[in-house]
């Protein structure tokens, strides 16, 4: 009976839920504004994404009558998993900022809810820089530009999401995302195939050209272990740069605090006075 609370701590351990959830408040501040800019920031990110995805969507109704696939397309997925990540951190931010910098609803909330949270900071750190790639290195093409509607959707969609994923591994004190989220992470992207093909069957057409095996082949399979392991290297940049960061910005308060450290230690040694007495 006792080992089952153990073993559950440890499970949540290994996927980056401590207890107690963020001592140090890592997912709400920042090393270069304070916590209300950067809930300021989040929440301003995170509105203009959505008006990009419900300005997209409303476009694809309204004028090109062909909304109905829009959910099926990865892209739009996973930039609405950036709105939703933005908005969460940015209102958790602000509450903390708030509540005088003591502490935030996430640290109360269940377990499973605070994974589900830090899970979503590992997709929103990888996802994005993964459509970037293969959205410039395979699917653009001369229409990527052909006006001011395509360029703005694809600009915003297609590389502002990867300076949002950036935005977030640099910019925040978030700690790297724990190993364990990498296997999840490739899952979830594995499952999409299965969005995919059920569009296809559903709909008529592939999301993505590339996925066509009458048309790819051989190469189908190819382009599918491509993808996960454009992932797996997404995911081991972001974690990098989010290790240097935090041994940059250590390092940077470390040498913050050496000057005061000096300071005291010359007091210490520094001689004091004679003292004269008065007969």
């Amino acid at each position: 009976m006792s080992t089952k609370p153990a073993s559950g701590a440890r499970l949540y351990s290994w996927l980056g839920v401590s207890a107690p959830f963020d001592p140090n408040h890592n997912l709400v501040t920042s090393p270069v504004c304070s916590p209300l800019v950067l809930a300021i920031i989040r929440l301003a990110l995170g509105s203009y994404a959505l008006f990009v995805v419900l300005f997209h969507l409303i476009w694809d109704a309204v004028r090109d009558h062909d909304a109905n696939s829009f959910f099926s397309f990865f892209t739009h997925l996973s930039y609405i998993g950036l709105v939703a990540y933005y908005f969460a951190a940015g209102v958790q931010t602000l509450c903390y900022a708030l509540k005088g910098e003591k502490e935030y609803p996430l640290q109360k909330w269940r377990r499973p809810l605070q994974f589900l949270h830090l899970l979503l900071y590992s997709t929103i750190t990888t996802y994005p820089l993964v459509v970037t790639v293969i959205f410039w290195a395979l699917l653009s093409g001369p229409s990527t530009f052909d006006t001011r509607f395509d360029a703005w959707i694809n600009i915003s969609q297609h590389a502002m999401n990867s300076a949002y994923a950036l935005f977030e591994i640099t910019l925040t004190n978030a700690s790297p995302s724990p190993w364990l989220h990498l296997p999840l992470c490739v899952f979830m992207l594995a499952c999409y195939l299965g969005v995919a093909y059920i569009t296809h069957a559903t709909q008529g057409f592939y999301t993505y050209s590339f996925l066509d095996p009458q048309k790819e082949g051989a190469k189908l399979a190819a382009y599918i272990v491509g993808v996960g392991v454009a992932e797996v290297l997404a995911f081991l940049l972001a974690r990098g740069l989010a290790v240097l960061r935090v041994r940059l910005t250590r390092r940077g308060a470390n040498s913050l605090n050496q000057p005061q450290a000096i300071d005291e230690w010359e007091d210490l040694e520094r001689p004091k006075s004679p003292t004269v007495t008065v007969v």
